[in-house]
């Protein structure tokens, strides 16, 4: 009896060693699943009051906690906690009294990256009114596409921007949409200036009546740019290499953010003696590459990279919570009950999912790539996108797992392991099929930037004429005082890349061109194709028969045309 009780205690002692040699990330899905469980079950219970706890409350629990807490540091200016709140308090009175906004209509603010842009928002939320957020590099025709589609009563800018709002001020006029300055004067005739009444405006807390008629229904948000939250928040007017480290240390930041390729602009900078000498100890983020995540910790330091996958309009995403190198979240059998999600095959010629003889999609295999959907239910709604029912519906695939099911097209390319960890390979317009072959361009991508010379290379798939399906394209940027060597190039591309995605064709430009959210451009650049008839940029051709890329020439482009050369 004594062996069988030992032998059960043994058992026990040993039981979460074993655990995690055979379930190695057990325990942190659980803890994962649990946050899940949990977040989702206080979100529901906060909708649920009258009005319902909001982020608002959430800050204001703040401001009473910690009152003089530095909440946003930008530039020489502090602003505490309850700077922000007289602040937004001040603007509410202004928006609700003066403008006579009720609570469920809509303000666009269109602002640079400055502490307005967070008293805007939160005094806004104090009386119950959306805040549409859009990005200050849009103009004219998609400026006010995003006014219209949101139904902005009011646009809230400054005259920094005045040459934008002065493009659009009398189709805004003629819809009845108010456009205000947040600047003490006004430089355009037809837009007032708010700054003064907002100054002299009352700051003590506002009534809770004046957003009484708040309901989970309400939207809070429109969102046609990315940003961030947290608490003490460090705030710059526009992304810089040169500064940011300095800014890391003149700050103590411990948590940065990033988005895109920036991890790989700071790369790329110039080393220094103090590339080491920080505070940060977390980087969140999503778009990082695998190997600038490891050059990354090799250069800066043991910072801890917690890449995640998701998407502001999405109903789903990924968390990569073990810090697995390139992945950009986990899975896990649990997670895959609470959230119904698929990975399917998908068609890159049709450009649209592959269908079984029942007409149903087809689940990829493990460590096959597949486009992610996310069934749409009352938990994991899809709510759409504000003024375009035509986009929203075409975000929603049909009869994926079963006759009459709806899910959400995520647009993206993902892969599974066998350990569960989720990579991604593409956005499905990024993806191109050449000679029978899928080819994802962030794979070659991150292939052509171990090349010496080359500083940054966006890959795509450009149309030949007489043959089906793309062929690869990439535009290089060189690394200053470097020149491109075509054969280097040849040989470093034939020993790392299968034949079919070796690209045929090579742009040479001084800048590549970024969105807002530092994501490569790409649609100009298959507009324009391979033509140096109408691009001015170097260009060259993979010329099997000399093993190398020699300068693109009228005379082999009408050769191509004409199938005189093989591809």
């Amino acid at each position: 009896m004594l062996d069988l009780v030992t032998a059960m205690l043994a058992f026990l002692v040993l039981l979460p060693l074993v655990g995690s040699i055979i379930f190695p990330y057990f325990w942190q899905d659980l803890v994962f699943l649990y946050s899940i469980i949990r977040i989702g079950y206080r979100s529901q219970k906060y909708l649920q009051r009258k009005p319902p706890f909001t982020m608002l409350d959430i800050f204001l629990a703040k401001v009473q906690k910690h009152p003089e807490k530095p909440f946003i540091l930008f530039e020489e200016e502090t602003y505490s906690y309850r700077d922000i709140d007289q602040r937004s308090s001040q603007v509410a009175r202004v928006f609700r009294g003066h403008l006579g906004l009720k609570g469920g209509e809509t303000v666009a603010v269109f602002l640079k990256n400055t502490p307005a842009y967070t008293w805007v928002w939160l005094g806004l939320e104090k009386i119950g009114c959306a805040t549409a957020c859009v990005n200050y590099n849009i103009r004219l025709k998609s400026l006010l596409h995003a006014f219209s589609s949101c139904k902005a009563k009011v646009v809230v800018t400054t005259p920094e921007l005045k040459g934008a709002i002065e493009d659009v001020l009398p189709a805004l006029q003629k819809e009845g949409v108010r456009v205000f300055y947040l600047s003490n004067e006004s430089p355009t005739e037809g837009v007032a200036a708010l700054l003064r009444q907002i100054e002299s405006s009352s700051a003590e807390p506002v009534p809770l009546s004046f957003r009484a008629n708040v309901t989970p229904s309400f939207a809070s948000m429109y969102i046609f740019t990315s940003g961030t939250t947290g608490a003490t928040l460090v705030l710059k007017s526009k992304f810089s290499v040169s500064q940011y480290w300095d800014d890391c240390r003149r700050y103590g930041v411990t948590v940065i953010q990033y988005v895109g390729e920036i991890m790989r602009y700071l790369c790329n900078a110039p080393k220094k003696n103090n590339d080491r000498d920080h505070n940060v100890r977390m980087a969140m983020g999503n778009g990082m590459r695998a190997d600038v995540w490891k050059e990354f910790m090799c250069r800066f330091g043991p910072i801890r990279i917690c890449e995640f996958y998701g998407a502001t309009e999405g109903n789903i995403g990924f968390v990569n919570y073990p810090g697995k190198v390139g992945a950009v979240g986990r899975t896990s059998y649990l997670y895959k009950k609470l959230v119904r999600y698929e990975l399917i095959r998908y068609d890159v010629d049709k450009e649209a999912p592959m269908r079984d003889e029942k007409g149903l999609c087809i689940p990829v295999a493990l460590g096959e790539p597949g486009l992610l959907v996310c069934k749409v239910t009352a938990q994991y709604s899809f709510e759409g996108y504000a003024g375009d029912r035509e986009k929203t519906e075409k975000k929603i695939i049909r009869d994926v797992l079963k006759k009459g099911d709806s899910y959400f097209n995520s647009g993206d390319l993902l892969m599974q392991d066998r350990e569960g960890f989720i990579y991604f390979q593409d956005r499905v317009g990024d993806t191109f099929r050449w000679k029978g072959e899928n080819v994802a361009t962030t794979e070659v991508e991150a292939t052509l930037a171990a090349v010496d010379f080359i500083q940054e290379v966006n890959v795509y798939g450009v149309l030949v004429p007489g043959h089906e399906g793309r062929i690869g394209m990439a535009a290089i940027q060189l690394k200053e005082g470097l020149s491109f060597d075509g054969k280097k190039l040849y040989i470093f591309a034939k020993d790392y890349l299968p034949n079919y995605a070796i690209p045929c064709f090579i742009r040479i430009q001084e800048v590549l061109e970024i969105t807002g959210t530092f994501k490569q451009c790409k649609s100009q650049l298959v507009k324009e194709g391979f033509n140096p008839a109408i691009i001015s940029n170097p260009l060259y051709f993979l010329d099997i028969s000399e093993k190398c890329y020699v300068p693109m020439t009228q005379h082999i482009y009408s050769s191509i045309l004409e199938k005189k050369l093989k591809l």
